[in-house]
Order: C-alpha cells, then sequence, then structure tokens
C-alpha cells in the first residue's frame, strides 16, 4: 500500500495540514498556529510574540519548520525529524498584558500541545517565559507531544535539563546553540570562497539570543564585527566592536545600553547596518527586514539569515542578480532546533563542547550539500534546500509515517 503522504509532495506553496485563529476574550489581540506537516503525529516549532504578527507569517514559518527538520535527517541517528508548525501572537512582549495573552494562548492550544505540536521560545519570548506560562496553562511541557516517541522519557528529559543548565562564559548553552550554527554557516561560505577568517568584516542585526550568540562566535573566529543593531538602532565602529562588552551591556530583549557604548563606538540610525563596509550581513531579528527598496543599499557579499524570512523574495531576486549570495534561514539558524532533539533523543549529551562540535559537524555538512547543489543546478542556495527537502521528506514518510 502506497503511503498517502506520498501524494503530497513537498511545495513551498501547498497549504498547511491545519490552521487556527485564536481571538483573546480578555483583549481581543489574536494568535495563530499553523501545523504544516506531521510525522508519527507531531510536529515542531517555536511561539514568536510580536505586535503585528499575521497568520500568513505563521504559516510561512511552518513551512520553514518543515525544511529544517527535514533537512537534518539523519538515518542513522537518533533524534527523528517531526513535521514543521509554528504559533504566533500578535501582541507586544514587552506590553504588560503579554504574559496573560501568552498563558490564555497557550490554555487555548493545550489540546495541540498535548497531543501534535512541540514548541518553545522564538521571537520576543524566551524558553523560561514559556515554561512558566505553560505551567500555568496545565501543560505538562511545552514538548510533551513528543514524550511518546521516546525510548527513555525520564532519562531524555533529565539529559534535556541538563543540558538547559549548562553556561558558557554567563550564557546559556541553549542560547549559544543556535548562533553556533549561523556562525558555522559563516565560515563555511568563507571557506568554499577562499576568503580568510581574520578581518572579515560582519554586521549583525538584532542582538538577542541568535544576533549576540552569532556575534560572539564570529568575533572569536577572528571575524571583525563592524555594526550591531537594536530597537534603538546602529552601534558599529569600523575597526570592530567589542562584542562582549555589548553583550554584557544588554537586556533581556537584545537592547544594549549606552552608557556601556566606549567613545569610539558611533551611533546610527536603525537601518544604517544594512549599509556599512562589511563582507557578511546577518539579519538576526524580525522577518521581512530587507525588501526591494533597501536592497539597493547592500554591498556585502553574503547575507547570512540568521531571522526567520527577514529578506523578501522580490528582494532577493535583486540581490542574486547583483551577485549577493543569501544563504536561507531553513539552513542557516537551524541548528536551535536541532539541538534540543540531538540532546532530547541522545544524540548528543548535556556538554557544550559536545553540542558545539556537533553543530558544527552537521551545519558545515549540511551548509556544504545545499552549497554543492546550487552550483550543480545553477540556481540559489534556496532553491537547492528546497530540492534537498523534496528529496528527504518521502524518505522520512515512507520510514516513519505521517499520522501514525
Amino acid at each position: 500500500m502506497t503511503n498517502p503522504e506520498h501524494a503530497r509532495p513537498f511545495s513551498p506553496a501547498s497549504p498547511p495540514l491545519v490552521s487556527v485563529t485564536w481571538t483573546d476574550h480578555v483583549t481581543g489581540r489574536q494568535g495563530h498556529l499553523v501545523i504544516d506537516r506531521l510525522v508519527r503525529g507531531v510536529s515542531s516549532g517555536g511561539l514568536r510574540m510580536r505586535a503585528g504578527c499575521t497568520l500568513d507569517e505563521v504559516a510561512g514559518l511552518a513551512r520553514g519548520m518543515t525544511m529544517k527538520e527535514a533537512l537534518h535527517y539523519n538515518p542513522e541517528g537518533r533524534y527523528i525529524p517531526l513535521g514543521g508548525a509554528k504559533g504566533g501572537i500578535d501582541c507586544d512582549p514587552r506590553d504588560p498584558e503579554a504574559y496573560g495573552v501568552l498563558v490564555r494562548y497557550l490554555r487555548a492550544m493545550r489540546p495541540y500541545v498535548e497531543r501534535f505540536w512541540t514548541t518553545g521560545e522564538d521571537l520576543g519570548l524566551t524558553q523560561d517565559l514559556v515554561d512558566r506560562a505553560a505551567a500555568e496553562a496545565g501543560l505538562v511541557s511545552s514538548i510533551q507531544a513528543v514524550y511518546p516517541l521516546l525510548d527513555d522519557e525520564a532519562a531524555a528529559r533529565r539529559r534535556l535539563a541538563d543540558a538547559f543548565a549548562v553556561e558558557v562564559d554567563g550564557i546559556g548553552l541553549d542560547e549559544l546553540a543556535g548562533g553556533c550554527g549561523v556562525a558555522e554557516s559563516v565560515l563555511t561560505a568563507l571557506d568554499r570562497a577562499g576568503v580568510p577568517h581574520a578581518g572579515t568584516r560582519v554586521a549583525v542585526q538584532g542582538f538577542g539570543t541568535m544576533g549576540g550568540a552569532t556575534a560572539r562566535f564570529l568575533a572569536r573566529a577572528g571575524l571583525v564585527v563592524v555594526a550591531v543593531a537594536d530597537v534603538k538602532g546602529t552601534i558599529a565602529r569600523p575597526e570592530g566592536l567589542d562584542v562582549e562588552a555589548l553583550l554584557a551591556a544588554r537586556d533581556a530583549y537584545g537592547t544594549v545600553d549606552r552608557t556601556a557604548l566606549r567613545a569610539e563606538d558611533l551611533e546610527l540610525p536603525g537601518a544604517a547596518w544594512l549599509a556599512v563596509d562589511a563582507e557578511v550581513l546577518v539579519p538576526a531579528a524580525v522577518s521581512y527586514a530587507i525588501d526591494t527598496g533597501n536592497q539597493g543599499g547592500i554591498s556585502a557579499r553574503w547575507i547570512v539569515e540568521a531571522a526567520n524570512m527577514p529578506v523578501l523574495p522580490e528582494a532577493e531576486e535583486l540581490l542574486t542578480a547583483r551577485g549577493i549570495t543569501v544563504l536561507p534561514d531553513v539552513v542557516v539558524n537551524s541548528a536551535t532546533n536541532a539541538w534540543w532533539w540531538w540532546t532530547l533523543f541522545g544524540d548528543i549529551g548535556a556538554d557544550a563542547d559536545e553540542a558545539f562540535a556537533h553543530i558544527r559537524r552537521a551545519m558545515r555538512t549540511l551548509v556544504g550539500q545545499v552549497l554543492d547543489r546550487a552550483e550543480r543546478d545553477g540556481t540559489t542556495p534556496r532553491v537547492a534546500a528546497h530540492g534537498v527537502v523534496a528529496d528527504r521528506l518521502p524518505v522520512i514518510a515512507e520510514r516513519f509515517g505521517w499520522y501514525a
């Protein structure tokens, strides 16, 4: 009998499996959940909170999660890919009512979280906040839907809890995993192009979990971080910023305390990071940051998407025509999600060195595969990544099933 999943081939434009919009009875704000695809009846994808979050945005992010899961499929690994999903709440996370909205959203989505959707922190939310709200909403865990798939649930949960307790130079391992993957994507691209790490200039938009960790790893690899943008504007210095000092001066939302800046640090407008003199741009904040209007000011050689969907498709076409390579989000920022599952399923333990080594190997292999395919097919890395996903999803479905 043919698996029914084969009747639903992968396409970036195909409709999702489930799409839900919820309206908060207290504030009138809306939240969304999109389950793009299931594997063994379970999907994976974070929960974001930002003013203006839309259903279309969440659907695009859920499709991206389907791709990230498939891209990290290793038939010899313990980590078994899940389907893709995403949640989003249209609310400013700094709003005094935000936490109550989050709790009520999770309470409303409780049947999905209990059975079909594993979730965690994303833009605007920390894992600690998600965990606290999930407990208040009556949930065992934000990832409890995956527990029935584990060989030893108690040992797996202890391993993940131990990993979340690990800190490296004052920053939690969970906050560093994604940035390690982004940085390794950058380094892989540089190595393939024969560009030395030392002295290569980078601008980072967003200095929260992903942007901050990426900046740290790149600076420690010898690159020069010449600009960092947050909600207050762009901090720049052509000779290079003191990344560690900026990390120490940021708040929980990734905003840098300007009183901690050095005299030689420049304060520029928020959009200035796009046009700084740098070889690499790393958008690591909001979606849709680079559009057809502002892409014309970019002179970097690479744009490495640490954020989800930061480059609009029309802008990417124009950038590609100008010889600028966009490394896509579904590849670049996939290590955060993968690290969770590598740890939970037991491919790695609760150890920072082991985690970073595994992330670097996996990301170097994946980025290499995507760039090889793009070069072979004469296409963009994004289209090449879609091709890898289209090849792997039927294999995953045949082995594990969709709903079962």
